[in-house]
């Protein structure tokens, strides 16, 4: 029954006022008919409190048991469903010693069994007398059919299926069967489908062609057939992106009206100043870039760009020009990397770059000693230094920016969504380029970066030299080592990279001492083998670093910490230990340290295990097959999804709970397309017909997209 609501018996008191639909929603799923307090405990396990939280408690999986047959009626050698009852469980040993489980059912006229091998789990599941539908590939036995490994459902008394449907699969908690929850699911959905608020007005949703949320609750827990199913799904995943879309799409909105920041318009004196310090010319991709770029900064309003592009294509040139850009007006520029050893790497570039400049740029991580924070803080607070690169240090609340006009954020994917809006708290509204160097499936970037524009750079600058990669299966390594030691002769360098395992805060070290060990006393003993890893020193790890960049290490054993930023020229050689266990991405950006000078680059991907899966087999020979990044961004998100890639966890969103990047690419499309369109004719979503998507809209993105009240 429904939450109690009491009327007096006293004369003259008038009734309470029914429930509300919200209120009706609210109500404890114990009080749910077939429910109690018992079954809502076990209910509470899955975070099913109330009633309207068990509505959306989507099934799993379906079992289509529209074309139930009857055992008289099968044919042999076809795939069918059949329903019965269990009259004898058997089990025994073949001759060949495998154990044999044999559940005979019958449905009133005729008989099957049902055959499982070696699953003697499966003996305490039947009962005499038990309603079962089993599913799969039939077969004639003598006089009796027979059935091997079916699938099977176990029918709680009340289920009729006896016509057949689609039967819901729904995750459940021990203490309730599938029977149950479809029960109360059922109950739930007659008794409070109509109460569920609709956030579309009629308008859109014949627009869109989308289901009333009323209509599409019941087909999907209780579709007739695959295109009602269909139906709602679509109605669920499109309503979910597309409030993700408008969350983004008034994020900008929001950004353009309630933010301003400095104009920094681009000149043909200021222009020629910065190339002077390049002493390279620039690739037309990066000319492009810069053009989008400028065009931004020249505007009162924040630029929210994405630089994203191949490994080696010169991305940190383009953002140096930009930090210049904004120096050049008076203002400074901050660039924030995730790791110290790629902040350190783009202090040194830029140290390089400046060297004929006035233009100050100071380092600001978080181990530099207190007298060096404590001088780097003043100076930054003072206006003497103009650019800063640092790591999180640099959102540190005693870090006052004297002028900040520009943050240029590294690695964007590796910082979340409130990490890459810190810095405007510093008092001011400074302008925004984040960049990647993995590159990033279209679909991706449409539904978690559709808050920036995006410049990208494909090409590569002249010169590059060529990259080969190969696949060290057992019978190829000593061939590969053979090739290493050549190349260590000829006074190349190389390094050797192993897998991370987060499961023990010691493995990285050991691991690499054990690597380093067996390289050290076998293939290169004759070789000069470095160290590093994310847990050393900020001092040991920047000495081994000039060690190696000096030539005085012909290898270095590291960690996925030398993933980006590291420029050695001179190392040309890239082992990668247990490789299947990386991303595309990061293979490719790895790899992507080895060619970057005026040698060819080498890598050898190492697999762990001589028996790869099939998706590992498949990403490895990708590497082989190409060098596109881009290419290989796509390969990983249609073999691994985005969760792999570009977790929402990391990224700083809620999780999607029906959408899928990779299954829906064509709904991400239309709700981006759906939502701009809507955004353009109703800014802030202020129309009366749009309040209730606007609350959605707000319930869910607006803390994590500091959307606050917009418009």
């Amino acid at each position: 029954m429904s939450a109690p609501y009491f009327q007096s018996d006293a004369p003259g008191e008038a009734a309470p006022p029914p429930p509300t639909p919200a209120e009706r929603l609210a109500t404890p799923v114990e009080y749910l008919r077939g429910c109690g307090r018992e079954r809502a405990q076990v209910l509470a396990k899955l975070g099913i409190h109330s009633v309207g939280r068990l509505l959306f408690h989507f099934p799993r999986d379906y079992q289509d048991y529209r074309d139930l047959i009857p055992i008289a009626e099968l044919k042999a050698d076809t795939t069918a469903s059949v329903r019965g009852t269990v009259s004898e469980v058997s089990e025994r040993l073949t001759k060949s010693g495998t154990r044999m489980l044999g559940v005979l059912i019958t449905d009133g006229t005729h008989a099957l069994r049902a055959l499982w091998f070696n699953q003697p789990y499966l003996k305490p599941k039947f009962r005499n007398g038990q309603s079962v539908l089993l599913s799969g590939k039939v077969k004639l036995s003598g006089m009796r059919w027979e059935m091997a490994h079916p699938r099977i459902q176990w029918l709680e008394e009340d289920e009729n299926v006896s016509q057949g449907r689609m039967l819901p699969v729904y995750p459940l908690s021990e203490g309730i069967t599938q029977g149950q929850m479809r029960y109360l699911l059922r109950v739930a959905v007659e008794a409070y489908a109509h109460d569920m608020d609709e956030v579309f007005p009629a308008e859109l949703l014949q627009r869109w062609d989308l289901l009333p949320i009323a209509t599409a609750l019941r087909q999907i827990h209780w579709p007739e057939n695959p295109a009602e199913l269909e139906q709602a799904q679509r109605r669920f995943v499109f309503q979910e992106l597309l409030v993700l879309q408008l969350a983004l799409a008034l994020r900008r909105q929001a950004q353009h009206i309630q933010l301003h920041s400095p104009a920094l318009p681009l000149s043909a004196k200021i222009d020629a100043r910065i190339r002077r310090l390049f002493p390279f010319e620039l690739t037309a991709a990066q000319d492009q870039a810069i053009r989008e770029i400028a065009a931004d900064l020249g505007r009162t309003v924040p630029m929210n760009r994405l630089l994203q592009g191949d490994v080696g294509s010169g991305k940190t040139i383009v953002a140096v020009y930009a930090m210049l850009l904004a120096v050049a007006h008076g203002y400074q520029a901050v660039l924030m990397a995730p790791t110290e050893v790629l902040a350190r790497q783009h202090a040194r570039t830029l140290a390089r770059l400046l060297s004929g400049s006035q233009v100050r740029a100071g380092l600001l991580t978080g181990t530099l000693t207190p007298q060096e924070r404590s001088a780097t803080v003043a100076s930054i607070q003072a206006g003497e230094t103009s650019i800063i690169i640092g790591t999180q240090a640099v959102l540190s609340e005693d870090v006052r920016f004297q002028r900040l006009g520009l943050v240029v954020i590294d690695e964007q994917h590796k910082f979340g969504v409130r990490q890459r809006s810190g810095l405007r708290q510093a008092g001011q509204n400074p302008h925004y380029l984040v960049m990647t160097a993995t590159p990033i499936p279209r679909t991706i970037t449409m539904s978690l970066y559709g808050d920036l524009d995006t410049s990208t750079i494909r090409e590569a600058p002249p010169g590059r030299q060529a990259m080969y990669t190969y696949v060290g299966t057992a019978d190829k390594r000593p061939r590969w080592w053979d090739f290493v030691r050549k190349k260590f002769s000829e006074g190349r360098q190389g390094y050797f990279v192993t897998p991370l395992v987060e499961e023990s805060e010691n493995w990285d070290a050991a691991s690499l001492n054990r690597v380093h060990g067996e390289l050290a006393q076998g293939e290169l003993r004759d070789y000069r083998l470095g160290i590093l890893h994310g847990r050393m020193s900020s001092h040991d790890k920047d000495q081994t670093m000039r060690a190696f960049a000096a030539g005085q290490l012909d290898g270095l054993v590291c960690t996925s910490v030398v993933e980006v930023g590291v420029d050695i020229p001179n190392a040309t050689l890239m082992t990668i230990y247990d490789a299947e266990r990386f991303g595309l991405s990061q293979l490719h950006q790895l790899r992507g340290r080895v060619h970057r000078g005026k040698y060819p680059g080498y890598c050898c991907l190492l697999p762990g295990t001589d028996e790869l899966t099939e998706e590992a087999a498949k990403r490895l020979q990708a590497m082989v097959d190409t060098y596109d990044g881009f290419a290989l961004a796509e390969v990983d998100f249609d073999l691994r999804g985005p969760g792999e890639l570009f977790g929402t966890k990391q990224h700083g969103l809620p999780p999607f709970y029906v959408a899928d990047l990779q299954r829906d690419r064509i709904l991400v499309m239309e709700a981006r397309a759906a939502a701009q369109q809507l955004a353009s004719v109703d800014q802030g979503l202020q129309l009366p017909e749009h309040a209730k998507l606007r609350k959605k809209v707000l319930e869910k993105y607006g803390r994590d997209l500091d959307l606050g009240d917009v418009g």
